[in-house]
Formats: structure tokens, C-alpha cells, sequence
């Protein structure tokens, strides 16, 4: 058997989190999977899988965390009256109605 080495690197604690329960789910264990892309990656000779943009969707721990800033920041806003708050429905409906037009 070849030589063991440690390999050690930091990840987000959510991301890793996250992609443990994946693996689990696959009946595998991450330490298995990260031996699995070396190995490709030394029989590809690259990266074993496409690299691009992700599109334009969210993992729910980011929506949860973008949920609780918006939250937090609505939370320091004035209170609006009810007059107040349809008077702003009926301005954006005005808006809306003059750009369709």
C-alpha cells in the first residue's frame, strides 16, 4: 500500500454540513468522495467534472440567511399606517399601469 499522507483544508462549516448529509444520503462518507476526485482528477488529468457560473439559484441556508437580514432590516423601519401602506399599493399600481400603457 502506498504511503498515507493528511490532508487538511477549511471549508464554510454550513457548506460542509451540507454536503456531508448529501453524502450520507449516497451511503458514502466525504473523506471517500474527496479520495474519489483525486483519483480523477489523476486520470483525467483536470478537473473531474464541469467548472462554470452557477445559475441563478439558492441553497436554503443562503435564502434563510438573505430571509433574516431583510428581517432585520425591516425591523428598524417606521411603522406604516394602513393609509399608508395602500397609498404606497395604489402609487406602485400608478407606476405599473403608466409603463404598460
Amino acid at each position: 500500500m502506498a504511503e498515507q499522507v493528511l490532508i487538511q483544508f477549511r471549508a464554510d462549516r454550513e457548506l460542509k454540513r451540507e454536503a456531508a448529509e448529501i453524502c450520507e444520503d449516497l451511503g458514502i462518507d466525504l473523506p471517500t468522495v474527496f479520495r474519489m476526485c483525486m483519483k480523477q482528477i489523476k486520470l483525467t488529468r483536470g478537473i473531474p467534472f464541469p467548472t462554470r457560473l452557477r445559475d441563478e439559484s439558492v441553497t436554503r441556508s443562503e435564502a434563510l440567511r438573505a430571509f433574516e437580514a431583510l428581517r432585520s432590516e425591516a425591523a428598524a423601519l417606521p411603522e406604516l399606517s394602513l393609509d399608508e401602506i395602500n397609498a404606497e399599493i395604489e402609487a406602485a399600481r400608478s407606476q405599473r399601469r403608466q409603463k404598460s400603457a
